[in-house]
C-alpha cells in the first residue's frame, strides 16, 4: 500500500518544541522546595540544570525554537517513519487504521536520544564538564551516554540494579559509548548507603537511583543533573514525536481517533500526545491514553498530591499521580516504567480528564508484544508492548462495534537488548506483576 510507510523530508522536520502549558485550561502547579516547601525560584535548580533548561521548564511559550545543532544532531535519525501496521490489521480482523510512530530508528534505540541531544547541547553551552544521571532500563542511560560523547562530555550512570542484571548489553552501550555505568543502590552515595544498610539486596528503583544522581551532581562543581523523563523540558524536546506524526498523517488524509503511549514517568507518551492537546482543549473528539503496569499503576491507582521525585527527598516536590516516593515497584522486565510518580504536566492532562489511563499486567502485554512481532516483524522494548496491548484491544472493540477507527500508537523502541525478558517469556518464567 502506497500509505504503509510515511516519510518526512529533513526540510519537513518541525524545526520548534511545542510547549503545552500554555494550552492548558488550568496553568500547572509550581515545584516546592524539598526543605521549605514554599515554591521554588531558578536559583533553587541553577545546581541541578543549566539555566537555559530552568528557563524551559517554567515556559510559558508555545513554541521554543530548536537550536541549529540539535537539528542537525536530529537528522541522523529525524524525521523518524510514521508505518501503518496493515499485517496486525489483517491478523485481528478489524476495519480500524493503526499507524505506529517508530522511534527505535535512532542510535540508542528509543526516543531517549529526542531530549538527550538538546541536554547535552545545553550542558555544553554553560560550561558543565559531567553529567550524572539515572536510568531505569538503560535506554536513557545508553541514549545520553552517546550523544554526550558528541559535545564533549563525561556521564555517571546509575542504573536501577534489576535492570543493570536483566539487560547487560544496555550496560555494554553505555561503556561502548563512553559512559560510566554503576549498579543502583551503591555505596557511593548517602542516599545508596542508606538504601543498603536498610535492605542489602534491594533491586532498587528510579526513585533511588535519581536520589544518587542528584547528590552526585549536588556535591561535584563540575556536574549538573540530567533527567531522562518527568520535568517540562523532557516532555518538551519529546514534542517533535507528536508533531512529525501529525505532519505524517494529514499526507495521507488520515487524522488520529486514539493516541497512545505507555507511560513511566510520562516522556514518550508525552512527546506523542501533547500536540493534541491543544485540539483537545478546542474540542476535538480525539482521544490520548496512557498505559502502564498493574505493578507500578501510578496513574490508575496513585494519589494526585504533591511528593518527591526521588526516595531520599532530594528533588523538588511537585504536584503528580504517585504512589508514594518510597515505592519500590516489583522487578518486571519493562524497566522504564517502573516510577512511583509521573510526569506534572502529564498527571495534570490525566487529572483533568483531557487524557485517559490504563493498566495491563506483564503477561498481557508480552503476548501483545510477540504478536506484534510476529505480524510486523518489529520485536518491540518491554515498555513499548502496553501501548501495543491498548492498540489492540481499541482495534477489537472497532471490530465488535463495526466502526472505523484510526488509531495512532507511540513503538517508543525496539527489544533488541531485552531478549532475555522474552526468553522468560516463552519459558513460562514471566509472572503477571
Amino acid at each position: 500500500m502506497a500509505d504503509r510507510k510515511i516519510i518526512l523530508s529533513e526540510s519537513e522536520m518541525p524545526k520548534s518544541w511545542y510547549n503545552v502549558a500554555p494550552d492548558l485550561p488550568n496553568p500547572p502547579s509550581p515545584p516546592k522546595h524539598p526543605g521549605t516547601g514554599q515554591p521554588i525560584g531558578p536559583e533553587d535548580l541553577a545546581p541541578l540544570f543549566p539555566m537555559s533548561l530552568i528557563g524551559q521548564e517554567v515556559s510559558t511559550d508555545s513554541e521554543i525554537p530548536i537550536p541549529e545543532p540539535v537539528l542537525e544532531a536530529y537528522a541522523a535519525y529525524r524525521p523518524s517513519p510514521m508505518i501503518r501496521a496493515t499485517a496486525l490489521e489483517k491478523a485481528l480482523g478489524t476495519p480500524a487504521k493503526i499507524y505506529y510512530k517508530y522511534e527505535g530508528v535512532s542510535p540508542a534505540g528509543s526516543h531517549k536520544p529526542n531530549t538527550a541531544i538538546a541536554q547535552a547541547y545545553y550542558n555544553k553551552l554553560e560550561g558543565t564538564k559531567r553529567i550524572a544521571t539515572e536510568t531505569g532500563a538503560g535506554q536513557w542511560g545508553s541514549a545520553i551516554s552517546q550523544v554526550a560523547g558528541m559535545f564533549g562530555l563525561e556521564v555517571t550512570v546509575y542504573m536501577v540494579k534489576v535492570s543493570y542484571d536483566q539487560k547487560p548489553y544496555r550496560k555494554s552501550l553505555i561503556e561502548t559509548w563512553g559512559g560510566t555505568v554503576f549498579p543502583s543502590p551503591t555505596d557511593r552515595t548517602n542516599a545508596g548507603r542508606k538504601t543498603l544498610e536498610a535492605d542489602p539486596n534491594s533491586p532498587g528503583s528510579l526513585g533511588i537511583a535519581i536520589s544518587e544522581a542528584v547528590e552526585d551532581a549536588a556535591t561535584h562543581d563540575d556536574t549538573k543533573y540530567a533527567l531522562g523523563s518527568v520535568l517540562n523540558h523532557v516532555c518538551l524536546h519529546q514534542t517533535i514525536i507528536g508533531q512529525e506524526a501529525k505532519l505524517q498523517l494529514a499526507k495521507v488524509g488520515e487524522s488520529a481517533d486514539v493516541v497512545i503511549g505507555c507511560c513511566g514517568g510520562g516522556s514518550n507518551f508525552a512527546g506523542l500526545s501533547f500536540p493534541y492537546v491543544r485540539d483537545k482543549v478546542a474540542g476535538s473528539d480525539v482521544r490520548l491514553v496512557a498505559v502502564e503496569p498493574t505493578s507500578c499503576p501510578t496513574l490508575t491507582k496513585g494519589e494526585y498530591k504533591y511528593d518527591f521525585g526521588d526516595t531520599a527527598e532530594l528533588t523538588p516536590l511537585v504536584e503528580m499521580y504517585t504512589l508514594g516516593h518510597e515505592f519500590v515497584p516489583p522487578a518486571i522486565h519493562a524497566g522504564g516504567l517502573r516510577y512511583h510518580g509521573d510526569s506534572p504536566l502529564v498527571s495534570q492532562i490525566v487529572h483533568e480528564g483531557i487524557a485517559e489511563a490504563y493498566a495491563y499486567n506483564q503477561l498481557e502485554v508480552f503476548e501483545a508484544g510477540v504478536q506484534f512481532a510476529r505480524t510486523e516483524g518489529i520485536i518491540p522494548a518491554p515498555e513499548s508492548t502496553h501501548a501495543i496491548k491498548q492498540a489492540i484491544v481499541e482495534a477489537l472493540q472497532a471490530k465488535e462495534e463495526g466502526k472505523e477507527k484510526t488509531i495512532l500508537f507511540n513503538l517508543s523502541g525496539h527489544g533488541h537488548f531485552d531478549m532475555s525478558a522474552y526468553d522468560a517469556y516463552f519459558a513460562g518464567e514471566l509472572t503477571a506483576e
